[in-house]
């Protein structure tokens, strides 16, 4: 009975050595892993965002004063010149009015003329020559206004553009609130994109961008006009206007484009591979390597691409950083470095 208990105690300290070598396969051994010693280089972050190509003016043609369609000139889809007579409105009832009132002020200049010829000789009162003048005045001035009215009975292209649909017919009587159509001048692009606000103070006007659409690899220009008063609250962006460099049959209002902006340059960023930062709940990590011990210390990230990210804070130039085995790797554990880069 005394064996058999020997030889049970035997075969359960075997098996706790082998559960102990199990977890701990080479003991205390090193682990290997590749190193990354930090440096400066100019970085920036390269991102890219959708845009909108819009016509560089665009407005709705709407008439000033109610009335009759007499005349239409609306050739949809076709380039119209600016000052372009598009509708004609019925304005005879006007111009019977201006001729009257021309005859009318042809009498009261005659008579004012009249009257200072009497008030030389005192056979007339200056009020009365006054008030003759004032007749006058009020005529020319009666005669200017139906003048503006008869200007409003035609409706032309305010710029040189490109004429949209109709939505009216000869004939037709229209109020100041029917859409007659549209013109956008087309022959001159802006195209609309939005930032994430960090990015805010990189976008100066005058600065030259990039950008693609769709069907093409063709890369266009741009440069900003402006931005936007302040960032949207939803989205925490910042709307960005530029005008479009030149003119290609190409590029039609309305089009999406793939903007390619690079950003937050910095010509002497300390950097470390991508992969060697660790992101945590409220902070970031990386694996410093010193006299063969690994140690976890927070740092802080700036500007990325796809291969580096700007370190701010946490690391110092000639620091190594340990790039891979960063899932075996816990505080102190030995290290072996494979390859340095």
């Amino acid at each position: 009975m005394a064996g058999i208990v020997l030889l049970a105690i035997l075969f359960s300290c075997k098996e706790e050595k082998k559960n102990v070598a199990a977890n701990h396969p080479r003991g205390n051994m090193p682990i290997q892993a590749e190193g990354f010693i930090v440096r400066t280089t100019s970085l920036s972050e390269n991102i890219e965002v959708p845009g909108t190509l819009q016509p560089f003016e665009e407005t709705q043609i709407l008439a000033e004063i109610p009335g009759r369609i007499v005349k239409l000139n609306i050739p949809e889809g076709s380039f119209v010149q600016k000052g372009t007579l598009l509708v004609k409105l019925f304005d005879d009832d006007l111009q019977a009015q201006l001729k009257k009132l021309q005859v009318q002020l042809q009498i009261a200049e005659k008579t004012y003329e009249r009257y200072n010829e009497l008030l030389k000789i005192s056979g007339i009162s200056q009020q009365e020559v006054d008030l003759s003048e004032l007749q006058v005045n009020n005529l020319k001035a009666d005669i200017e206004l139906v003048k503006v009215n008869i200007s409003k009975t035609e409706i032309r292209a305010p710029f040189a553009g490109r004429i949209g649909l109709k939505n009216i017919s000869l004939g037709a009587y229209i109020s100041p609130a029917v859409l007659i159509t549209t013109i956008s001048q087309v022959n001159r692009l802006k195209m609309e994109f939005s930032v994430p606000e960090k990015y805010s103070d990189d976008m100066k006007k005058g600065r030259s961008i990039n950008f693609t659409i769709a069907g093409t690899e063709k890369k266009f220009k741009a440069t900003i006009l402006a931005t936007a008063s302040n960032i949207e609250e939803n989205t925490r962006t910042l709307k960005v206007l530029t005008a479009v460099n030149g003119n290609s049959p190409l590029l039609v209002p309305g089009a999406f484009a793939k903007v390619s902006l690079s950003l937050g340059k910095n010509d002497n960023a300390l950097i470390i591979p991508t992969q060697a930062v660790i992101p945590q709940a409220r902070d970031k990590k990386v694996i410093f390597y010193r006299n063969g011990i690994a140690k976890f210390e927070t740092i802080l990230t700036g500007i990325r691409d796809s291969t580096y990210v700007q370190v701010t804070d946490g690391v110092k130039m000639g620091d190594t950083i340990l790039t891979t085995a960063l899932l075996s790797l816990q505080p102190d554990s030995k290290v072996s470095l494979t390859k340095v880069q």
